[in-house]
């Protein structure tokens, strides 16, 4: 396994996108949280479909934007593109977000390439 490469220290220009990569990939991350295992149970057994068509409506507009606030960070910070790939994906499978996001914050404070 390579080692992790140190990137320069967080320029002036990082900690703005770092907030508002952590600000969208909490919202797309609780969206979904509330899509899978609140909207999508409601959807299939009790035939309310309204939830799901507002939050999965409303997941996918913001993941939009949470997709490009990570460019914006992973450009910044110059992330490698397995951990760019990695981070985006993570915003589609419920809670992994919320870790991905810890992981990607902890890294990029830290200078290190994700």
């Amino acid at each position: 396994m390579a080692a992790e490469q140190t990137v320069q220290a967080p320029g002036r220009e990082i900690p703005p996108a770092l907030t508002r990569y952590r600000v969208m990939a909490t919202i797309v991350g609780v969206l979904l949280v509330l899509l899978f295992f609140v909207a999508v149970p409601l959807h299939y057994l009790a035939d309310i479909d309204e939830p799901s068509s507002v939050l999965g409506t409303a997941h996918g507009w913001l993941y939009g934007l949470f997709f490009l606030a990570t460019v914006d960070l992973a450009l910044r910070a110059k992330w490698s593109l397995k951990g760019f790939a990695l981070t985006v994906l993570a915003g589609t499978v419920p809670v992994l977000s919320f870790f991905a996001e810890r992981r990607a914050t902890a890294k990029t404070r830290a200078g290190v390439r994700v």
